[in-house]
């Protein structure tokens, strides 16, 4: 079973100022998949910040981490950075897939850098941070998630 962690990056709501819809969305999408989830946070839009709740997820077990927020084109949002900073390899195809599927949806979607990675034993999948959005983008690439999972829990922990 893909044993999964979310991570909701918004500045508003690790302030307590917004409620955290992404979150349980993505929960809930998750379990939908018959994924199992074993961590949350919420954490601001700063890079350290999310390297580090990433990089604990990853020690925690889990094979699938998701995080919501970000991934525009504002001057806060650094998810895409952050992950970058810390990845062992980027996989396109899950963010070029992303993309291209939610232009039938909004013209918007070509402003997101949604991306997916390897980051130590872990597959990292960024998502957009409006609910329907990271919900819709999750659908379009979950058929290659458990596969991916596998691989990456085969990265020695030494990377």
């Amino acid at each position: 079973m893909t044993e999964v962690g979310i991570v909701t990056i918004s500045d508003r709501a690790a302030a307590g100022a917004y409620e955290d819809h992404g979150g349980p969305a993505l929960r809930a999408a998750s379990e939908g998949y018959g994924w199992k989830v074993i961590a949350e946070a919420v954490v601001p839009d700063e890079i350290g910040q999310i390297q580090a709740t990433v990089r604990a997820f990853s020690a925690q077990g889990c094979g699938l981490v998701l995080t919501t927020g970000g991934t525009g084109i504002a001057v806060r949002d650094v998810t895409p950075e952050a992950i970058r900073g810390i990845m062992r390899v980027e996989i396109p195809g899950f963010g070029e897939t992303m993309r291209m599927q939610s232009l039938g949806i909004t013209p918007n979607a070509i402003l997101s850098r949604s991306l997916a990675a390897v980051v130590d034993r872990s597959l990292v999948i960024a998502l957009p941070g409006k609910p329907s959005g990271a919900v819709e983008c999750l659908s379009f690439v979950q058929g290659a998630i458990d596969h991916a999972v596998k691989l990456a829990l085969q990265v020695p922990t030494s990377c």
